[in-house]
This record gives structure tokens, C-alpha cells and sequence, in this order.
């Protein structure tokens, strides 16, 4: 069975996504862009994030994705996740089985 796909921004996701989004890309989005052709010819740049019953494509642009880790607390000067936070999120989100499933994720 194939896994719905959801596109949105990254303003739209519940706070919940956003902190297993930083867990997953711990040291900032940019570098893991990927670029598609959606449905009405255009590129289109986006951060991908799967759960178990979903592929999330987060629209941002490379300087989008530069500015929300920039502007985020939860991020250090050269944008990695502050340890703390890191911590407190790894154990909020625990029982999260599809964290594993991400390639970037490294618990």
C-alpha cells in the first residue's frame, strides 16, 4: 500500500511535526532539499519527511530553509540543534517508531 503524499508549508505543520522534523534534520533543512515537477509543470523545492501513513514535501526555498533555522530558538549560532532541546524532543517523541525509518535521523 502506498503512503499518501501531503505537500505544505512548513508554517502549516503542527508544532508536534515541526519537533520530530528537527530531530530528523538536526543540523538545518537546506541540504536536504529535493526538487520536483508538480502537478502543473512547476519546480518546486521541499524538504521530505515521512511518517507512517504519510510522505510530507515541505515547500521552502534553500533561503526559506536558511531563514526558519536562523530564526528558530530551538537552533545554535551554526545551526544545529541546541543539545537540550534535542534531548527534551527525543524524549517527547519516544515511542515515535518512524523517526528510525528517516535517513537522517541518527538516535
Amino acid at each position: 500500500m502506498s503512503k499518501l503524499r501531503v505537500t505544505m508549508a512548513y508554517e502549516k505543520l503542527s508544532q508536534e511535526l515541526k519537533e520530530q522534523l528537527k530531530l530528523v534534520y538536526d543540523e538545518g533543512f537546506s541540504e536536504h532539499l529535493i526538487n520536483y515537477t508538480d502537478k502543473d509543470g512547476k519546480n518546486i523545492s521541499a524538504l521530505r519527511f515521512e511518517t507512517d501513513e504519510k510522505i510530507y514535501l515541505i515547500r521552502m526555498t534553500r533561503s526559506q530553509a536558511i531563514e526558519i533555522i536562523d530564526e528558530d530558538p530551538d537552533y545554535d549560532e551554526e545551526g544545529s540543534l541546541i543539545d537540550s532541546v534535542k534531548e527534551d524532543y527525543e524524549e517527547k517523541h519516544s515511542d515515535v517508531d518512524y523517526l528510525s525509518e528517516n535517513d537522517n535521523y541518527d538516535n
